[in-house]
């Protein structure tokens, strides 16, 4: 415990979001959908944005639904630096599959 608290403090700061799972097709990989809300500079009514970050998921635990947490980290690939920390909520909604 005291090792793994003093290699997240050598590693300094770190972003982290918190976001919605959208898929798990790719292997060892997810996309995830953060969003963002904030006041328009001109006209002062609430925008909401949304991001799509593609996330490392080494165990592939994440399912579609679920509320995750992601932290920075180095290229991965191309499109890749983030990485899975934790999920936050899981998604209780069943998804019916139609043929």
């Amino acid at each position: 415990m005291a090792e793994e608290i003093k290699n997240v403090e050598a590693r300094g700061k770190r972003k982290e979001r918190v976001g919605e799972v959208t898929s798990n097709k790719m292997a060892k990989t997810i996309v995830v959908r953060v969003e963002r809300r904030f006041p328009h500079l001109r006209y002062h009514k609430v925008v909401t944005a949304y991001k799509k970050f593609y996330v490392h998921d080494e165990k592939g635990e994440a399912k579609p639904g679920d509320r995750v947490r992601i932290e920075e980290t180095r290229p991965l690939s191309k499109t890749k630096c983030w990485r899975l920390i934790e999920i936050v909520q899981r998604n209780t909604a069943e998804t019916s599959v139609e043929a």
